[in-house]
């Protein structure tokens, strides 16, 4: 399978109890987005990929998670950390879901 195809395939995961929305992308490596929910706010404190993964829209992949899983749930979203902030700033569309940190 080529590069290009297998980023086709990465889906992100969520793991709610861990606050966490990630993507496996070998033995070891993840993509990750780190959240925490407080009443009806979802704070996005964290996203990290590895180095030789960047650039390649994985990180955006983890947003549009975490924007659904908002949007599931009738949450605002504060975006605390620079990725979320980058996103936001990028997608004026969804100002309605966001609340500034």
């Amino acid at each position: 399978m080529s590069a290009r195809n297998q980023e086709s395939t990465y889906k992100p995961i969520i793991r709610e109890s861990q606050g966490l929305i990630f993507i496996r992308l070998a033995p070891g490596k993840y993509a990750f987005l780190r959240y925490s929910v407080n009443e009806s706010k979802m704070l996005i404190n964290e996203a990290y990929t590895p180095e030789e993964y960047r650039g390649r829209g994985l990180a955006t992949k983890l947003m549009e998670a975490a924007v659904s899983y908002a949007k599931e749930r009738n949450l605002k979203i504060i975006p605390v950390c620079s990725f979320a902030r980058h996103y936001l700033n990028k997608h004026p569309e969804l100002s309605n879901l966001f609340e500034q940190a």
